[in-house]
Protein backbone atom coordinates (compact mmCIF):
# COMPACT_ATOMS: atom_id res chain seq x y z
CA UNK A 1 0.00 0.00 0.00
CA UNK A 2 1.53 3.15 -1.09
CA UNK A 3 1.56 5.79 1.77
CA UNK A 4 1.17 9.70 -0.30
CA UNK A 5 2.31 11.41 2.30
CA UNK A 6 5.22 9.91 2.52
CA UNK A 7 5.76 10.35 -1.44
CA UNK A 8 5.33 13.93 -0.94
CA UNK A 9 7.65 14.31 2.36
CA UNK A 10 10.62 16.80 1.42
CA UNK A 11 14.37 15.01 1.07
CA UNK A 12 15.43 17.16 3.57
CA UNK A 13 12.69 16.19 6.09
CA UNK A 14 13.54 12.66 5.08
CA UNK A 15 16.84 12.92 5.63
CA UNK A 16 15.90 14.39 9.71
CA UNK A 17 14.02 11.67 10.28
CA UNK A 18 16.03 9.20 9.43
CA UNK A 19 19.21 10.59 11.92
CA UNK A 20 16.06 10.81 14.48
CA UNK A 21 15.42 6.99 13.70
CA UNK A 22 11.97 7.93 13.39
CA UNK A 23 11.52 6.58 9.75
CA UNK A 24 13.46 3.82 8.10
CA UNK A 25 14.95 4.16 4.28
CA UNK A 26 13.83 0.56 3.52
CA UNK A 27 10.16 1.87 3.92
CA UNK A 28 10.88 5.16 1.95
CA UNK A 29 12.52 3.02 -0.99
CA UNK A 30 10.09 0.55 -0.89
CA UNK A 31 6.99 3.03 -0.42
CA UNK A 32 8.90 5.51 -3.89
CA UNK A 33 9.16 2.07 -5.64
CA UNK A 34 5.16 1.36 -4.93
CA UNK A 35 4.34 4.67 -5.94
CA UNK A 36 6.37 4.31 -9.18
CA UNK A 37 4.56 1.18 -9.89
CA UNK A 38 0.95 2.62 -9.24
CA UNK A 39 1.63 6.03 -11.93
CA UNK A 40 3.75 4.98 -14.30
CA UNK A 41 1.35 2.70 -16.55
CA UNK A 42 -0.17 6.09 -17.11
CA UNK A 43 2.33 9.06 -16.89
CA UNK A 44 5.01 6.54 -18.59
CA UNK A 45 7.75 8.64 -16.53
CA UNK A 46 9.98 5.89 -15.79
CA UNK A 47 11.80 3.32 -18.79
CA UNK A 48 13.70 1.88 -16.08
CA UNK A 49 13.75 0.62 -12.51
CA UNK A 50 16.19 -1.07 -10.37
CA UNK A 51 13.89 -2.32 -7.44
CA UNK A 52 16.59 -5.50 -5.82
CA UNK A 53 19.52 -2.92 -6.09
CA UNK A 54 17.90 -0.21 -4.73
CA UNK A 55 16.55 -1.81 -1.50
CA UNK A 56 19.46 -3.69 -0.79
CA UNK A 57 21.37 -0.05 -0.69
CA UNK A 58 18.03 1.17 1.40
CA UNK A 59 18.94 -1.36 3.81
CA UNK A 60 22.54 -0.62 3.61
CA UNK A 61 21.58 2.65 4.71
CA UNK A 62 19.27 1.59 7.25
CA UNK A 63 22.37 -0.28 8.80
CA UNK A 64 24.24 2.98 9.06
CA UNK A 65 21.57 5.16 10.85
CA UNK A 66 21.39 1.93 13.20
CA UNK A 67 25.22 2.62 13.99
CA UNK A 68 24.39 6.20 14.43
CA UNK A 69 27.58 8.38 13.86
CA UNK A 70 28.10 12.10 12.71
CA UNK A 71 29.78 10.83 9.24
CA UNK A 72 26.57 9.50 7.57
CA UNK A 73 26.69 11.31 3.94
CA UNK A 74 24.01 13.98 3.60
CA UNK A 75 21.78 11.97 1.42
CA UNK A 76 22.03 8.34 2.62
CA UNK A 77 18.86 6.79 1.67
CA UNK A 78 16.85 9.58 0.04
CA UNK A 79 15.79 8.29 -2.97
CA UNK A 80 16.40 9.61 -6.99
CA UNK A 81 15.82 9.78 -10.39
CA UNK A 82 18.15 10.40 -12.97
CA UNK A 83 17.28 10.87 -16.98
CA UNK A 84 17.88 8.23 -19.51
CA UNK A 85 19.70 10.99 -21.28
CA UNK A 86 22.60 10.80 -18.40
CA UNK A 87 25.26 7.81 -18.39
CA UNK A 88 25.17 5.27 -15.75
CA UNK A 89 27.50 2.44 -15.58
CA UNK A 90 26.25 -1.15 -16.16
CA UNK A 91 23.00 -0.01 -16.96
CA UNK A 92 21.54 0.54 -20.10
CA UNK A 93 21.15 4.39 -21.09
CA UNK A 94 18.84 5.42 -24.43
CA UNK A 95 18.95 8.99 -24.90
CA UNK A 96 14.91 8.46 -25.71
CA UNK A 97 16.34 6.70 -29.14
CA UNK A 98 16.38 3.05 -31.33
CA UNK A 99 20.34 4.80 -32.28
CA UNK A 100 21.24 3.81 -28.45
CA UNK A 101 18.93 1.59 -26.98
CA UNK A 102 21.59 -1.16 -26.47
CA UNK A 103 24.15 1.18 -24.99
CA UNK A 104 25.33 0.35 -21.44
CA UNK A 105 27.95 2.54 -20.48
CA UNK A 106 30.92 1.80 -18.79
CA UNK A 107 31.25 4.88 -16.77
CA UNK A 108 29.20 7.37 -14.90
CA UNK A 109 29.93 11.20 -14.84
CA UNK A 110 30.31 12.92 -11.87
CA UNK A 111 27.28 14.05 -10.90
CA UNK A 112 26.33 10.37 -10.46
CA UNK A 113 29.46 9.73 -8.20
CA UNK A 114 28.83 12.56 -6.10
CA UNK A 115 24.89 11.27 -5.57
CA UNK A 116 26.58 8.18 -5.10
CA UNK A 117 29.02 9.22 -2.91
CA UNK A 118 26.57 10.92 -0.60
CA UNK A 119 24.13 8.34 -0.06
CA UNK A 120 21.34 9.29 -2.47
CA UNK A 121 19.94 5.98 -4.31
CA UNK A 122 19.44 5.46 -7.85
CA UNK A 123 15.31 4.03 -7.94
CA UNK A 124 14.96 4.62 -11.97
CA UNK A 125 15.76 6.09 -14.63
CA UNK A 126 13.29 8.60 -16.16
CA UNK A 127 12.18 9.04 -20.21
CA UNK A 128 13.42 12.23 -22.38
CA UNK A 129 12.72 12.65 -25.58
CA UNK A 130 15.16 11.36 -28.26
CA UNK A 131 18.60 13.39 -27.51
CA UNK A 132 16.75 15.47 -25.17
CA UNK A 133 15.78 17.61 -28.08
CA UNK A 134 12.49 18.40 -27.24
CA UNK A 135 10.03 20.58 -25.10
CA UNK A 136 7.65 17.14 -25.35
CA UNK A 137 8.88 13.54 -23.99
CA UNK A 138 7.87 11.82 -27.07
CA UNK A 139 10.22 9.18 -28.61
CA UNK A 140 9.81 6.05 -30.74
CA UNK A 141 11.67 3.93 -28.10
CA UNK A 142 9.37 4.77 -25.27
CA UNK A 143 6.30 6.68 -26.30
CA UNK A 144 4.56 9.22 -24.63
CA UNK A 145 4.94 10.68 -20.71
CA UNK A 146 2.19 12.44 -19.45
CA UNK A 147 1.59 15.38 -16.75
CA UNK A 148 0.51 14.48 -13.56
CA UNK A 149 -1.87 17.50 -13.06
CA UNK A 150 -3.95 16.62 -16.29
CA UNK A 151 -2.76 13.27 -18.41
CA UNK A 152 -4.02 14.99 -21.68
CA UNK A 153 -1.26 17.35 -21.62
CA UNK A 154 2.63 17.17 -21.81
CA UNK A 155 4.44 17.12 -18.55
CA UNK A 156 7.48 19.12 -21.14
CA UNK A 157 10.17 18.05 -21.80
CA UNK A 158 13.21 17.20 -22.39
CA UNK A 159 13.24 16.52 -18.37
CA UNK A 160 9.92 15.19 -18.82
CA UNK A 161 9.99 11.87 -17.09
CA UNK A 162 11.93 13.40 -14.16
CA UNK A 163 9.23 16.11 -13.93
CA UNK A 164 6.79 14.04 -14.13
CA UNK A 165 7.99 11.69 -11.22
CA UNK A 166 8.66 14.08 -9.08
CA UNK A 167 5.15 15.59 -9.68
CA UNK A 168 3.53 12.97 -8.86
CA UNK A 169 5.47 11.61 -5.48
CA UNK A 170 7.79 9.04 -7.05
CA UNK A 171 10.91 10.65 -5.85
CA UNK A 172 11.63 13.81 -3.68
CA UNK A 173 13.99 15.05 -6.67
CA UNK A 174 15.64 14.32 -10.16
CA UNK A 175 18.75 14.68 -12.45
CA UNK A 176 17.66 17.03 -15.44
CA UNK A 177 19.63 18.29 -18.47
CA UNK A 178 18.98 21.75 -19.78
CA UNK A 179 20.46 23.26 -22.85
CA UNK A 180 17.15 25.62 -23.78
CA UNK A 181 14.84 24.75 -20.86
CA UNK A 182 14.78 21.08 -20.07
CA UNK A 183 14.69 21.84 -16.67
CA UNK A 184 12.76 24.41 -16.11
CA UNK A 185 10.02 23.43 -18.48
CA UNK A 186 8.79 20.61 -16.91
CA UNK A 187 9.16 22.46 -13.29
CA UNK A 188 7.01 25.06 -15.02
CA UNK A 189 4.41 22.92 -16.62
CA UNK A 190 4.37 20.50 -13.46
CA UNK A 191 4.42 22.84 -10.99
CA UNK A 192 8.10 22.18 -9.29
CA UNK A 193 11.46 23.87 -8.64
CA UNK A 194 13.80 23.80 -11.22
CA UNK A 195 17.29 25.23 -11.65
CA UNK A 196 19.49 26.15 -14.27
CA UNK A 197 22.58 26.78 -12.36
CA UNK A 198 25.53 29.01 -13.67
CA UNK A 199 27.61 27.54 -16.36
CA UNK A 200 30.13 25.42 -14.69
CA UNK A 201 28.60 25.10 -11.50
CA UNK A 202 28.18 21.20 -11.97
CA UNK A 203 30.65 19.62 -13.97
CA UNK A 204 29.00 19.13 -17.45
CA UNK A 205 30.99 15.34 -18.73
CA UNK A 206 28.14 13.95 -20.66
CA UNK A 207 28.10 15.68 -24.51
CA UNK A 208 31.87 15.02 -25.72
CA UNK A 209 32.36 18.66 -25.76
CA UNK A 210 33.82 20.85 -22.39
CA UNK A 211 33.52 24.14 -24.64
CA UNK A 212 29.73 23.99 -25.13
CA UNK A 213 28.20 27.18 -23.21
CA UNK A 214 24.48 26.10 -23.16
CA UNK A 215 24.46 23.08 -21.58
CA UNK A 216 23.74 22.58 -17.94
CA UNK A 217 22.51 19.78 -15.31
CA UNK A 218 20.05 21.16 -13.01
CA UNK A 219 17.44 19.52 -10.02
CA UNK A 220 13.72 19.07 -10.60
CA UNK A 221 12.25 19.50 -6.49
CA UNK A 222 9.16 19.92 -4.77
CA UNK A 223 11.04 22.52 -2.67
CA UNK A 224 13.81 25.38 -2.65
CA UNK A 225 15.53 23.63 -0.04
CA UNK A 226 15.43 20.46 -1.67
CA UNK A 227 16.72 21.88 -4.89
CA UNK A 228 19.62 23.23 -2.44
CA UNK A 229 20.72 19.80 -0.90
CA UNK A 230 20.83 18.65 -4.08
CA UNK A 231 22.92 21.50 -5.74
CA UNK A 232 25.17 21.73 -3.05
CA UNK A 233 25.98 17.62 -3.05
CA UNK A 234 26.94 17.64 -6.94
CA UNK A 235 28.82 21.44 -7.52
CA UNK A 236 32.27 22.16 -7.32
CA UNK A 237 35.05 21.73 -10.29
CA UNK A 238 36.46 18.82 -11.57
CA UNK A 239 39.09 18.30 -13.75
CA UNK A 240 36.60 16.49 -16.41
CA UNK A 241 34.98 20.16 -17.32
CA UNK A 242 37.65 22.97 -17.75
CA UNK A 243 34.79 24.90 -17.46
CA UNK A 244 33.59 24.01 -13.85
CA UNK A 245 33.30 26.28 -11.19
CA UNK A 246 34.77 25.89 -7.40
CA UNK A 247 32.07 25.40 -5.00
CA UNK A 248 29.91 28.34 -4.21
CA UNK A 249 28.56 29.37 -0.44
CA UNK A 250 25.00 28.40 -0.90
CA UNK A 251 23.99 29.93 2.40
CA UNK A 252 20.65 28.11 2.93
CA UNK A 253 20.55 30.38 6.36
CA UNK A 254 19.92 33.84 4.86
CA UNK A 255 17.20 31.94 1.81
CA UNK A 256 14.32 33.82 1.98
CA UNK A 257 15.11 37.37 2.96
CA UNK A 258 15.13 39.48 0.10
CA UNK A 259 14.78 42.73 1.86
CA UNK A 260 16.42 45.77 0.06
CA UNK A 261 16.84 43.41 -3.36
CA UNK A 262 15.90 45.11 -6.55
CA UNK A 263 14.30 42.86 -9.00
CA UNK A 264 13.28 43.47 -12.52
CA UNK A 265 9.96 42.55 -13.74
CA UNK A 266 9.27 42.14 -17.27
CA UNK A 267 6.38 39.93 -18.62
CA UNK A 268 7.52 39.15 -22.08
CA UNK A 269 11.26 39.76 -22.77
CA UNK A 270 10.15 41.96 -25.66
CA UNK A 271 8.44 39.63 -28.25
CA UNK A 272 6.35 36.20 -26.54
CA UNK A 273 2.98 36.23 -26.30
CA UNK A 274 2.17 35.36 -23.06
CA UNK A 275 -1.11 33.77 -21.75
CA UNK A 276 -3.39 36.73 -19.60
CA UNK A 277 -2.88 33.70 -16.43
CA UNK A 278 0.60 33.44 -16.57
CA UNK A 279 0.61 37.18 -16.45
CA UNK A 280 -1.65 37.75 -13.44
CA UNK A 281 0.17 34.74 -11.00
CA UNK A 282 3.91 36.52 -12.65
CA UNK A 283 2.15 40.00 -11.37
CA UNK A 284 0.90 38.06 -7.92
CA UNK A 285 4.65 36.77 -7.53
CA UNK A 286 6.25 40.12 -8.17
CA UNK A 287 3.62 41.84 -5.25
CA UNK A 288 4.78 39.36 -2.83
CA UNK A 289 8.16 39.71 -3.41
CA UNK A 290 7.46 43.50 -2.53
CA UNK A 291 5.28 42.52 0.49
CA UNK A 292 8.78 40.27 1.44
CA UNK A 293 10.80 44.07 1.22
CA UNK A 294 12.12 43.31 -2.23
CA UNK A 295 12.30 46.81 -4.88
CA UNK A 296 10.70 45.30 -7.91
CA UNK A 297 10.39 47.33 -10.71
CA UNK A 298 8.68 47.10 -14.51
CA UNK A 299 11.42 47.14 -17.29
CA UNK A 300 11.79 46.91 -20.94
CA UNK A 301 14.32 44.23 -21.67
CA UNK A 302 14.09 45.33 -25.39
CA UNK A 303 15.10 42.07 -26.89
CA UNK A 304 13.58 40.32 -30.33
CA UNK A 305 12.97 37.60 -31.65
CA UNK A 306 16.48 37.02 -32.80
CA UNK A 307 17.83 36.08 -29.67
CA UNK A 308 15.45 32.60 -30.16
CA UNK A 309 16.10 32.14 -33.59
CA UNK A 310 19.76 32.15 -32.90
CA UNK A 311 19.61 30.15 -29.99
CA UNK A 312 17.22 27.32 -32.23
CA UNK A 313 20.43 27.54 -34.69
CA UNK A 314 22.71 27.10 -32.31
CA UNK A 315 21.05 23.75 -31.02
CA UNK A 316 20.77 22.64 -34.76
CA UNK A 317 24.32 22.81 -35.06
CA UNK A 318 24.99 21.09 -31.50
CA UNK A 319 22.58 18.09 -32.95
CA UNK A 320 24.19 17.70 -36.35
CA UNK A 321 27.48 17.33 -34.87
CA UNK A 322 26.44 15.34 -31.92
CA UNK A 323 24.22 12.77 -34.66
CA UNK A 324 28.04 12.15 -36.35
CA UNK A 325 29.72 11.17 -33.20
CA UNK A 326 26.87 8.79 -32.47
CA UNK A 327 26.99 6.97 -36.08
CA UNK A 328 28.00 7.51 -39.51
CA UNK A 329 25.40 5.94 -41.12
CA UNK A 330 23.82 9.32 -43.25
CA UNK A 331 20.68 10.74 -42.09
CA UNK A 332 18.47 9.88 -44.96
CA UNK A 333 19.44 5.94 -44.19
CA UNK A 334 18.03 6.49 -40.06
CA UNK A 335 15.11 8.81 -40.54
CA UNK A 336 12.53 5.84 -40.41
CA UNK A 337 14.28 4.91 -36.74
CA UNK A 338 14.33 8.82 -35.52
CA UNK A 339 11.74 11.00 -34.47
CA UNK A 340 10.56 14.05 -36.70
CA UNK A 341 11.67 16.59 -34.60
CA UNK A 342 15.43 14.76 -34.14
CA UNK A 343 15.57 14.23 -38.18
CA UNK A 344 14.86 17.87 -39.22
CA UNK A 345 17.06 19.30 -36.18
CA UNK A 346 20.16 17.06 -37.49
CA UNK A 347 18.91 18.25 -41.39
CA UNK A 348 19.08 21.82 -40.58
CA UNK A 349 22.25 21.87 -38.71
CA UNK A 350 24.10 20.02 -41.31
CA UNK A 351 23.47 23.30 -43.48
CA UNK A 352 24.37 26.14 -41.33
CA UNK A 353 28.01 27.89 -42.20
CA UNK A 354 30.80 28.63 -39.59
CA UNK A 355 30.26 32.25 -40.66
CA UNK A 356 26.47 32.57 -39.74
CA UNK A 357 27.40 31.11 -36.52
CA UNK A 358 29.69 33.84 -35.99
CA UNK A 359 26.63 36.19 -36.84
CA UNK A 360 24.67 35.17 -34.38
CA UNK A 361 27.33 35.15 -31.49
CA UNK A 362 27.67 38.95 -32.34
CA UNK A 363 23.87 39.61 -31.77
CA UNK A 364 24.08 37.04 -28.78
CA UNK A 365 26.20 39.45 -27.78
CA UNK A 366 24.28 42.64 -28.19
CA UNK A 367 21.36 40.58 -26.26
CA UNK A 368 23.77 40.15 -23.59
CA UNK A 369 24.19 43.81 -23.09
CA UNK A 370 20.83 44.32 -22.48
CA UNK A 371 20.23 42.15 -20.04
CA UNK A 372 23.91 42.88 -18.54
CA UNK A 373 22.46 46.69 -18.12
CA UNK A 374 19.59 45.22 -15.90
CA UNK A 375 21.47 43.28 -13.87
CA UNK A 376 24.03 45.54 -13.46
CA UNK A 377 20.91 47.84 -11.36
CA UNK A 378 18.86 44.62 -9.72
CA UNK A 379 19.99 41.49 -8.46
CA UNK A 380 17.52 39.35 -10.72
CA UNK A 381 15.20 39.39 -13.92
CA UNK A 382 11.81 38.14 -13.19
CA UNK A 383 9.76 36.47 -16.17
CA UNK A 384 7.44 33.86 -17.08
CA UNK A 385 9.09 30.25 -16.91
CA UNK A 386 6.59 29.61 -19.87
CA UNK A 387 4.12 31.71 -22.22
CA UNK A 388 1.50 29.03 -22.08
CA UNK A 389 0.07 26.33 -19.10
CA UNK A 390 0.70 22.98 -20.23
CA UNK A 391 -0.45 22.11 -23.80
CA UNK A 392 -1.77 18.88 -25.27
CA UNK A 393 0.81 16.07 -25.17
CA UNK A 394 -0.58 15.36 -28.93
CA UNK A 395 1.10 18.17 -29.98
CA UNK A 396 4.71 19.36 -30.66
CA UNK A 397 7.46 21.99 -30.96
CA UNK A 398 6.50 22.95 -33.98
CA UNK A 399 3.16 23.38 -33.09
CA UNK A 400 4.48 26.71 -30.98
CA UNK A 401 6.86 28.71 -33.69
CA UNK A 402 4.08 30.69 -35.13
CA UNK A 403 5.50 34.96 -35.61
CA UNK A 404 2.69 37.77 -35.74
CA UNK A 405 4.00 40.18 -38.47
CA UNK A 406 5.59 42.11 -35.78
CA UNK A 407 7.82 39.50 -34.55
CA UNK A 408 5.74 38.49 -31.63
CA UNK A 409 6.11 34.97 -30.86
CA UNK A 410 3.21 32.42 -29.56
CA UNK A 411 5.55 29.87 -28.32
CA UNK A 412 5.62 27.40 -25.28
CA UNK A 413 8.85 28.38 -23.13
CA UNK A 414 10.45 31.48 -22.59
CA UNK A 415 13.66 29.62 -21.25
CA UNK A 416 16.24 28.99 -24.24
CA UNK A 417 17.67 33.15 -24.64
CA UNK A 418 18.81 32.49 -20.30
CA UNK A 419 20.76 28.97 -21.75
CA UNK A 420 22.67 31.96 -24.08
CA UNK A 421 23.28 33.91 -21.09
CA UNK A 422 24.90 30.86 -19.41
CA UNK A 423 26.76 32.35 -16.46
CA UNK A 424 23.33 33.49 -15.52
CA UNK A 425 21.48 30.71 -13.26
CA UNK A 426 17.62 30.63 -13.96
CA UNK A 427 15.72 29.01 -11.35
CA UNK A 428 11.68 28.72 -12.19
CA UNK A 429 9.50 28.17 -8.54
CA UNK A 430 5.75 27.95 -8.95
CA UNK A 431 3.20 30.97 -9.39
CA UNK A 432 0.21 29.75 -9.09
CA UNK A 433 -2.84 27.89 -11.73
CA UNK A 434 -4.67 28.67 -14.62
CA UNK A 435 -7.37 25.97 -15.06
CA UNK A 436 -5.93 23.49 -12.69
CA UNK A 437 -2.99 23.30 -14.24
CA UNK A 438 0.56 25.00 -12.84
CA UNK A 439 2.24 28.24 -13.83
CA UNK A 440 5.79 29.17 -13.34
CA UNK A 441 7.87 32.04 -12.26
CA UNK A 442 10.98 32.37 -14.04
CA UNK A 443 14.10 33.61 -11.71
CA UNK A 444 17.66 34.94 -13.52
CA UNK A 445 20.05 36.15 -11.19
CA UNK A 446 23.50 38.09 -11.24
CA UNK A 447 26.12 35.69 -12.80
CA UNK A 448 27.36 32.98 -10.93
CA UNK A 449 25.34 33.84 -7.86
CA UNK A 450 23.01 30.66 -8.04
CA UNK A 451 22.29 31.37 -4.11
CA UNK A 452 20.76 34.52 -4.91
CA UNK A 453 18.38 32.90 -7.19
CA UNK A 454 17.56 30.29 -4.84
CA UNK A 455 17.06 33.25 -2.10
CA UNK A 456 14.57 34.81 -4.06
CA UNK A 457 12.77 31.62 -4.97
CA UNK A 458 12.75 30.72 -1.26
CA UNK A 459 10.74 34.18 -0.70
CA UNK A 460 8.13 33.22 -3.44
CA UNK A 461 7.94 29.56 -1.50
CA UNK A 462 7.59 31.09 1.87
CA UNK A 463 4.86 33.67 0.92
CA UNK A 464 2.97 31.40 -1.93
CA UNK A 465 3.44 27.38 -0.44
CA UNK A 466 2.84 25.38 -3.08
CA UNK A 467 4.74 22.50 -1.18
CA UNK A 468 1.19 20.99 0.11
CA UNK A 469 -0.46 20.88 -3.87
CA UNK A 470 -0.39 17.52 -5.05
CA UNK A 471 -2.01 16.36 -8.49
CA UNK A 472 -4.95 13.89 -8.54
CA UNK A 473 -3.20 10.63 -9.39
Amino acid sequence: MTNLDLCYTPASELARLYRSKELSPVDVVQNSLNRIEDVNPTLNCFCFTYPEEALDQARAAEQLFTKGGDDIPALTGIPVAIKDFTPTKGKTTTRGSKLLENWVPDWDPVLVQRMAAAGAIMVGKTTTPEFATSGFTDTPLWGTTRNPWNTDCTPGGSSGGSGASVSSGCVPFAEGTDMGGSVRIPAGLCGLVGLKPSLGRIPMDIIDNVFDNISHFGPLARTVTDATMFLDTVQGEHPSDIQSLPRCKLNIPAMGDVKGLKIALNINLGFYAVDPGVEANLRTVADALRDAGAEVTEVDLDWDKSVVDDWTGTWAVFMAAAYANVTDVPLDENRHRMSKGLAALVSAGQKIDAVTQRQWEFRRTIQWQKLGAILDNHHALLCPTMCIVAPSADLNDNDFADYDEDGTLHGMDMTSPFNYMAQCPALSVPSGFVNGLPTGAQIVARKWDDALSLRIGAAVEQALPWAQARPNI
